[in-house]
């Protein structure tokens, strides 16, 4: 049976434009003269026997030549869609009008019998029947003997419940069918609207809402559910997350509303839920438009563009069809990695991978001095709270030496837009890299001041899976059987995505004047063992992988803040981005001091650089200070 099944799926496959064409001369008077025997209501036209064949006659050549001038003999119909049977109809149309008006015009010249009013209509449909019916007839038959095919050799297939009865789940079971060798069923829709209930999507059911997906997936035996909502926000994902754990099924879902914006939705998309899909706030999306005329046309310069940060702001700008990037980086493979990459997708894309530190200032002059950014965004830095702990000297040369070095080029080279990537850590600082934060944010500020550019600074707190944040450790941990370690059981942190983030640090070039610190409304924070919980609970570890508390390190806070007690802040035109003045600054001489701290550090004088540092950020907690001041002692 699957031998003859073949033979027919190979004959459908042969099948050529000739034939159809060789049908359609044959149907198409036979469709004329049925129009005629419809609407007398027999065989013998008498009087239209004339009309009828002036009719038959010009159908066959004009309706054959609208249809070779469509291209309609050099489609493969196998593989027909939605699309050619429009076209078919379309072609049907435009035949019919110009074949009547020719007949029309010969009854005239030859005095034949007029033709009855409706013979246009019924030729059209008929004439539509014999076009369509061949050719959906070949894609029908490929369809069925495929479906038959991978029957046979995938067996069981995987039985799939489908999430969201939306646009999103529609072109995912369109997929699913049109890939018969995926092995998959799809046994039906679930969704919340109760209008859809015992409706049928492409001949396949919705079958309840959400709540009775435990049911469902005893009653049809599914095997795994797609979660096809591409605009789901966190509390509904949480909650169809939540009833699926109940069924004990597998569920998968799609990445988000730009997979279907960039028609990109399909089974292959599907990726198991992320703890950042449970997330307690709702992801925030910007406006795109203004951020693509901002950018585009214009040559941009990336610090740090191999980082987590980095690399999403080069995917996301050459997006907006910038003229040049210039991708800088300390990590040769970090920028080979997101050079080849933007190289791949964006092949005429002009991408320069520059390797220079931050730190050494002749070489970024070189860079400035070569490609002529008008444009910069600041990624560089160490972010790494207890590593820095450990190594103060470096983070002060680092992530202030080289933010300073980076103002200096950026005013000698007439840059317009600079905007430096900072974190909530810099508000109240506990931590040496919290208060290299600060300080450069001093820097861009004082900088705006001084020569009136747009140069602002971008505020927010942890970025979910970035390079040395929690999610990739507690994975590993996890992983590897446990136990997750987590500081301290009230310890808490606001979250956000990569993309979000970027988001963020794009449209706050587009808003800034100069001068400002943008902060995003990230809502409630986040307790980390609840994340841990969480992941836990997602990798199906759930009691099977403990939790342990280590204690606070040198350096952290149980909590995180985003502005200072007396720091002015308000929403912008975005009602989920802060922006604010960035406090008081009090300091006149901010670039000797800066200097000088910079100069202790390369000495490696550590306690006094901890005592210049805390005089230029005085809100320094008083913690931060005893504890630093005696690891200086030791």
């Amino acid at each position: 049976m699957v031998g003859k099944a073949d033979w027919l799926k190979a004959a459908v496959l042969r099948l050529r434009n000739r034939y159809y064409l060789l049908l359609d001369v044959v149907l198409l008077p036979l469709a004329a003269y049925l129009a005629f025997v419809i609407r007398l209501d027999r065989f013998d036209l008498g009087t239209y026997w004339s009309t009828a064949i002036a009719l038959m006659g010009v159908s066959v050549f004009v309706k054959v030549g609208v249809f070779l001038k469509t291209r309609g003999y050099s489609r493969y119909w196998p593989f027909a869609s939605v699309n050619e049977v429009v076209e078919i109809v379309l072609a049907a149309c435009v035949g019919e009008v110009i074949a009547v008006a020719v007949t029309l015009v010969l009854v005239y010249e030859l005095r034949l019998s007029p033709p009855p009013r409706s013979i246009p209509v019924l030729d059209l449909l008929l004439t539509i029947v014999v076009f369509a019916t061949p050719r959906l007839t070949a894609r029908w038959l490929y369809t069925r003997l495929s479906q038959h095919k991978h029957g046979h050799n995938r067996s069981p297939r995987k039985r799939v419940l489908i999430v969201g009865a939306g646009e999103g789940g529609a072109l995912v079971l369109r997929e699913i069918k049109r890939n018969p060798q995926l092995g998959i069923y799809p046994v039906g829709f679930v969704d919340d609207d109760p209008m859809k209930h015992n409706l049928r999507i492409q001949d396949t059911p919705v079958l309840g809402a959400v709540p009775e997906i435990p049911q469902l997936v005893s009653t049809y035996r599914v095997d795994q559910i797609l979660i096809a909502i591409p605009t789901a926000g966190s509390h509904q994902m949480r909650r169809i997350v939540d009833v699926c754990r109940q069924a004990k099924v597998e569920v998968l879902t799609l990445p988000g509303v730009f997979e279907l914006i960039a028609g990109r939705v399909g089974i292959q998309r599907f990726r198991p839920v992320r703890v950042e899909d449970l997330l307690v706030r709702d992801t925030v999306h910007l406006d795109a438009t203004r951020v693509r005329a901002f950018l585009a046309g214009e040559v941009i310069l990336v610090t740090g563009a191999g980082g987590s940060i980095g690399s999403e702001l080069c995917r996301q700008i050459a997006l907006c069809g910038p003229a040049e990037i210039i991708l800088l980086g300390h990590g040769e493979n970090s920028i080979y990695a997101i050079h080849r990459e933007l190289r791949q997708h964006y092949p005429t894309l002009a991408l320069y991978p520059v390797i220079a530190d931050v730190r050494d200032v002749a070489r970024l002059d070189q860079v400035f001095a070569q490609y002529r950014p008008k444009i910069v965004f600041h990624a560089a830095a160490h972010k790494h709270v207890p590593l820095m702990e450990e190594n103060p000297e470096e983070a002060v040369l680092n992530n202030i030496g080289g933010t300073q070095n980076l103002l200096r080029v950026a005013e000698l080279y007439a840059v317009n837009t600079l905007v430096m990537i900072s974190t909530d850590k810099a508000v109240n600082p506990t931590s040496m890299m919290g208060l290299t934060k600060r300080v450069s944010e001093h820097l861009v500020r004082d900088a705006a001041k001084r020569t009136g550019r747009r140069f602002v600074v971008v505020r927010f707190g942890n970025v979910l899976g970035s390079r040395g944040s929690v999610v990739p450790l507690f994975q590993k941990q996890i992983e590897a059987g446990g136990p997750v370690t987590v500081t301290h059981p009230d310890v808490e942190r606001y979250f956000m995505t990569i993309p979000e983030a970027v988001q963020l640090v794009l449209q706050t070039a587009v808003l800034g004047v100069g001068g400002e610190t943008f902060v995003l409304d990230m809502g409630k924070p986040i307790k980390i063992v609840e994340l841990a919980r969480e992941m836990i609970r997602l990798a199906g570890r759930e009691g099977q992988v403990d939790i342990v508390f280590t204690g606070l390190r040198p350096g952290e806070k149980l909590y995180e803040e985003l502005f200072l007690p007396d720091e002015h802040y308000v929403r912008t035109a975005y009602e989920k981005i802060f922006v604010s003045q960035n406090g008081a600054l009090t300091h006149t001489d901010l670039e000797a001091r800066v200097a000088a701290l910079l100069e202790t550090a390369r000495a490696g004088h550590r306690q006094e650089l901890y005592r210049k540092i805390a005089d230029i950020v005085p809100e320094c907690s008083l913690s931060f200070t005893e504890h630093t001041q005696a690891e200086a002692v030791l």
